[in-house]
């Protein structure tokens, strides 16, 4: 009637909504941010939850045993930030303080080339150090403009005390919540999303926690082989480098650039060695550790985490970059379960048509 479709009102309606769904996000990514840092703490908190369930008497409330749970990490929080913190924060001083110094060293002459390239050396180190020379006017006041923003962060302790309050809930009432969201729908959607929300459940716990084994081991091991090699900074270095392994892809390529500018700017002799052993753990965790905790339906292809990297950049800055791979890993659960389900409703809509037509066909 008046050329107006239904089915085709439908579909803008609802790509309207996730239109707005996004602008309101892209607005409020600050708290966007802490409601991601809460669901992804909740994710690492409660295998232990689970853990401390099992023994729990039944006279006890479940309340108890979560608020347990989340007194002893906070208290081991507590404990390792008071007792590393101080090296790290030794460390971060010292290097902000002799950067200009090191940006201004004798580097370029000391540069490892191959013997064609030696007669172009001058050349090369003229090029470098002019480099060298612009970089330094810059380096200052980047670091402490990215000090300020780290300062700024952390003085919005409104935000660190929200999110283990806020997993505190996601834990206590997830399960309330995800049948107060399905109740939502009509009994035939109902079983679809329930297979999503299933789905992304255990994406997200496996993928939580893959990052988090991969960061330690990355601490673990940098740090023990920064301080066999005598890598000037080795726990500053370590650290930045596990925390950089929570942004796929572009995170362990940043901290491996980090380490080596460091290293090679402090005057350290090994580099070749340094270079070898990069070489040698990102085959390791690449090709070893990684697809051993990484699930299939976690697994992304490199071709849309840089893309997903590029446009989450765009969109949200660091918040962005952070939720690019869940965020495409979710959108392929859904897609896919979609894809199914509507695969199946549409072939049960033929068989119960051929069905009608033929009883049809026999009565006439």
């Amino acid at each position: 009637m008046l050329g107006f479709d239904v089915g085709t009102a439908r579909k803008v309606w609802t790509a309207f909504l996730i239109a707005l769904l996004f602008f309101i996000i892209y607005i409020a990514s600050t708290t966007v941010l802490v409601i991601v840092f809460a669901v992804f703490f909740s994710y690492l908190i409660y295998p232990m939850v689970q853990l401390v369930e099992r023994v729990r008497p039944r006279r006890v409330p479940r309340v108890a045993s979560i608020a347990l749970v989340f007194v002893v990490v906070v208290a081991v929080i507590a404990v390792v930030g008071s007792l590393f913190g101080v090296q790290l924060q030794d460390q971060a001083t010292r290097l902000l303080t002799q950067l200009p110094t090191l940006m201004r060293s004798d580097v370029p002459n000391r540069l490892p080339l191959p013997h064609f390239l030696e007669p172009l050396r001058e050349r090369i180190a003229d090029f470098v150090r002019s480099q060298i020379e612009t970089g330094s006017d810059n380096a200052v006041p980047m670091a402490r403009s990215l000090g300020l923003g780290v300062v700024h962060a952390a003085s919005n302790l409104i935000y660190l005390v929200l999110i283990p309050i806020l997993s505190f809930l996601l834990i206590k009432d997830g399960a309330q919540m995800r049948d107060a969201f399905l109740a939502l729908l009509s009994k035939r959607h109902r079983v679809l999303w329930s297979e999503i929300v299933d789905d992304v459940n255990v994406l997200l716990s496996k993928y939580v926690r893959a990052l988090l084994f991969l960061s330690l081991a990355t601490l673990f091991c940098y740090g023990i082989a920064f301080s066999l090699f005598g890598v000037p900074y080795s726990f500053l270095l370590a650290v930045g480098a596990g925390l950089l392994e929570f942004v796929p892809f572009a995170g362990p390529l940043a901290a491996i650039a980090v380490t080596l500018v460091v290293a090679l700017f402090s005057g350290f002799p090994h580099l070749l060695w340094l270079v070898i052993f990069f070489a040698l753990y990102r085959m390791f965790q690449d090709y070893v550790l990684n697809p051993y905790l990484m699930s299939e339906g976690v697994e992304v292809s490199p071709f849309l985490v840089i893309v997903g990297l590029l446009a989450g950049d765009q969109l949200g800055g660091v918040a962005g970059i952070f939720l690019a791979v869940p965020v495409i890993a979710t959108l392929k659960i859904v897609l896919g379960r979609a894809k199914v389900f509507y695969s199946a409703s549409h072939e049960q809509g033929e068989a119960a048509r051929r069905a009608l037509t033929g009883h049809t066909d026999e009565e006439g």
